[in-house]
């Protein structure tokens, strides 16, 4: 088995270098146009490896063509533009007035209509050499993956916040991870938890009553809006239920894109350590917490047809009634080696509903917009967002954003 990781310069990687024991993979590739990352984080990937007495091969090359040639899985970790455009991203929303947020609002169009071109032609490249698998990891996943899946890739999204609650609470129980099924739904990152399965069992209500508040205090919003929902939103639902109150901190506030550049810098000077062969702590704080468990058993279950439920972005294909066939969902999937079948679902309540589909009406016209670079396709994304919505500010916006995104 062969496995590409395109972006392998990424600060991520050694998470998910750390989980690669569990595969038997015979070629490794890490592919990065970056020089510098690509020797300090290959260098550091290739002590971890010798450390889990790794036995196949481990190739660290910019050259995307010999990178995915005969890739059975082809994991794309970029981020176009690198921390700089993130930062734009974060910052050039405010003084419209609007919240700056690398995936969703206009900073995550954005990121999309720098992301995307690239994104696909990652994957027209994959096409020539393989019939691999594309596990995307690069945000914003859902408009992202709806791209590969439309120009035909066999592709699914991935993103962490589910495994992350299914770890939080399998410790909480004091139980193995595997007897957690955190049935979370919605679009990438406008998800909510409607049930929280322990051997079969909702346990969600017992989490509500015993953790609520501890649980509402780390996604920013009341405890009454959980008890009243009934459901766990992600924590990036906080822009939406929670929108003046985040533009305020964050007009106030140190941009998450200047703290995560930091913590960056410190990453890559650790990694140069030639005595460190195990991920460093610090890790846990630049973000993407049990990456590698998500990817990597998701990989494993591609290649097992195990039939085990993974988080996953894939067509909506009649899941959620309400969407069209296809949209793209974040849904609960069993996986084999033909795919990934969503898991039956109830109809989302009105409230929930509404809200999803606002943001799959805006990620359809972010992705015509991503790939005809059409001003007034732009504006049409940015005034279809329950984040923005008002022609004069859509002005603004585009005004800010064109000369980066659309030249």
């Amino acid at each position: 088995m062969k496995i590409a990781v395109v972006g392998g310069g990424s600060t991520y990687t050694p998470e998910l270098v750390s989980g690669l024991s569990r595969l038997e993979v015979d070629d490794f590739v890490l592919q990065d146009i970056d020089p510098e990352r690509r020797e300090v984080v290959g260098g550091l990937a290739r002590r971890m490896l010798d450390r889990q007495g790794y036995r196949g091969s481990l190739e660290i090359t910019d050259d995307l063509d010999r990178a995915v040639d005969g890739a059975d899985f082809v994991l794309v970790q970029i981020r176009v533009g690198g921390q700089s455009a993130r930062l734009a991203d974060e910052t050039f929303p405010l003084p419209c007035g609007c919240i700056g947020q690398e995936t969703t609002g206009a900073g995550g169009l954005a990121k999309a209509l720098r992301t995307v071109p690239v994104v696909l032609d990652i994957a027209e490249r994959v096409r020539e050499s393989s019939d691999a698998w594309i596990v995307d990891f690069t945000n914003p996943v859902g408009i992202v993956t709806r791209a590969l899946l439309d120009d035909g890739h066999r592709a699914l999204g991935l993103c962490n916040v589910a495994i992350g609650f299914q770890r939080h609470w399998a410790a909480a129980f004091g139980v193995e991870p595997a007897r957690i099924l955190v049935d979370q739904v919605g679009l990438n990152h406008l998800t909510w938890v409607r049930r929280v399965l322990l051997d079969g069992r909702d346990v969600l209500p017992q989490i509500l009553a015993d953790g609520g508040d501890e649980l509402a205090a780390g996604l920013g919003v009341p405890r009454s809006l959980l008890d009243e929902l009934g459901v766990v939103p992600s924590y990036y639902l906080r822009y939406f239920y929670a929108h003046d109150e985040v533009l305020h901190d964050q007009l106030d506030g140190v941009p998450r894109a200047q703290t995560v550049a930091e913590i960056e810098r410190e990453l890559l000077q650790l990694y140069r350590d030639p005595s460190l062969t195990e991920k460093p702590a610090l890790l846990e704080r630049r973000g993407g917490a049990f990456y590698s468990e998500a990817a990597l058993g998701l990989v494993a279950s591609l290649v097992s047809g195990d039939g085990a439920v993974h988080e996953v972005d894939l067509r909506n294909a009649g899941t959620l009634v309400g969407l069209a066939d296809d949209d793209v969902v974040e849904v609960p999937a069993r996986v084999t080696r033909a795919g990934a079948e969503p898991l039956e679902q109830p109809p989302l309540a009105p409230e929930l509903l509404g809200l999803t589909q606002h943001v799959a009406a805006y990620e359809r016209l972010a992705l015509r917009a991503a790939l005809s670079r059409d001003a007034v396709d732009v504006k049409k994304a940015l005034l279809a967002h329950p984040l923005i919505g008002q022609y004069a500010i859509v002005e603004q916006l585009l005004e800010r954003m064109a000369a980066e995104v659309l030249a």
